[in-house]
Parts: structure tokens; sequence; C-alpha cells
């Protein structure tokens, strides 16, 4: 029976565990998360397949860790980065760019993020009810700060303006994924901002 690795374990080879996980972001991306095996990820790990399950128990475990960390180390960043600015305007096009950013440069976790998190509507909840759920937060309460200066339309809610944001961001990842045509992502940070503050209306 598969069983997770004790801490005395896990320090003895504290990066096996990172090892797993890159593995995992490159074979989820390569083969679909559904089409792959754990002997796949200790393949490409380097590591014979018991030593996965010193660290995980299963091959849904590994997704979800990608998920979470990946997520701690996004909003980590964008907290970090927010402290010191702010405007709200500037505060949403720093998290618009970081968001493009970081999604455009590993285009495999990008993959595993846009498309095999979403592979079934279990992972679907599960992952809404994570890291995803303090990354919107960070935006509402944005949003919420410029409601309050004046800046934002105080007559629509914080939340559905995070999600729309959100939502743009996630769609422009989605079309360079897709795209056949190879295009730097970052710079569509301005164009989703723009889009959002003033709408598409000329008065």
């Amino acid at each position: 029976m598969p069983r997770a690795a004790t801490s005395s374990e896990k320090n003895v080879v504290p990066d096996k565990r990172s090892a797993i996980l890159r593995a995992g972001v490159t074979v989820f991306a390569e083969k679909g998360y559904f089409n792959s095996k754990v002997a796949d990820v200790a393949r490409a790990a380097g590591i014979a397949d018991g030593t996965v399950y010193l660290y995980f128990k299963s091959k849904e475990e590994i997704l979800h860790s990608i998920f979470d960390q990946a997520m701690e180390k996004f909003i980590a960043e964008g907290k970090r980065e927010l402290t010191s600015i702010d405007s709200p305007v500037d505060r949403l096009k720093k998290v618009a760019e970081l968001h493009l950013k970081r999604l455009s440069e590993d285009r495999d976790l990008a993959i595993v993020f846009q498309v095999e998190l979403r592979g079934s509507t279990k992972f679907m909840e599960e992952f809404s009810a994570a890291g995803f759920h303090e990354y919107l937060d960070v935006i509402r309460k944005t949003i919420e700060q410029g409601q309050k200066a004046g800046l934002f339309r105080g007559d629509v809610k914080a939340v559905v303006c995070a999600k729309v944001f959100y939502g743009a961001l996630d769609e422009m990842v989605t079309n360079w994924i897709l795209s056949k045509k190879s295009y730097p992502l970052e710079p569509m940070a301005n164009e989703v901002l723009k889009i959002f503050l003033k709408g598409v209306l000329t008065e």
C-alpha cells in the first residue's frame, strides 16, 4: 500500500519531491493527465516508480500538488509586488502582467492549468475551492479599493468584476496555448486592462 513520506525521508533528498512535480508538469502537458501513469512521471523524473509513492499517494495528488505549489508562488509574488503599489489601476495592471508573464515562461505549466485541471467537474470544484479563491480575493480587494477611492463604479459587485478580469486573462492564456502563431503573451495585459477599465463604449 503506497504511503506518504515521513519527515525524515523528505529531509534526506529534499529535491526529489520537486523533481517529481516538475516531471508531472512535463508528462501531463505532453500526454494529458488521464493518459498518463505514475510510471511515466517516475521515468521523466529519473527515479523508480516506488519512489514516487514515498512522496505522493496517487497521480491525482501529484496534480493537486502542482496546482497548490504554483498558486502559492503566484500569490506570494503577487502580494510582494503589490505591497509597493498604491494605485488600484496600477495594482490591477501588475496582477495582469504577472499572471501572463509567469504562465508564458512555462508553457507546460500553462497547459496543465488551462487544460488538464479542467478535465472534470470534480477537479474544477476542488481547485476552485483551493488556492484559486485566494488569488481571486487579491483581485477583488483591489477593485474594492478602487471603488472606495471613487475610481471604479460603485454600482457593480467587486467579486463579479474580479471574475470578469480573471476570465479575460485566462482566455488570453488559452488562446496563446492553442494559437499556431508565436507571440509574446505579457503585452496582452495592457489590452485586457484597457477594455476592463473603459469598456467598449465610446461615451
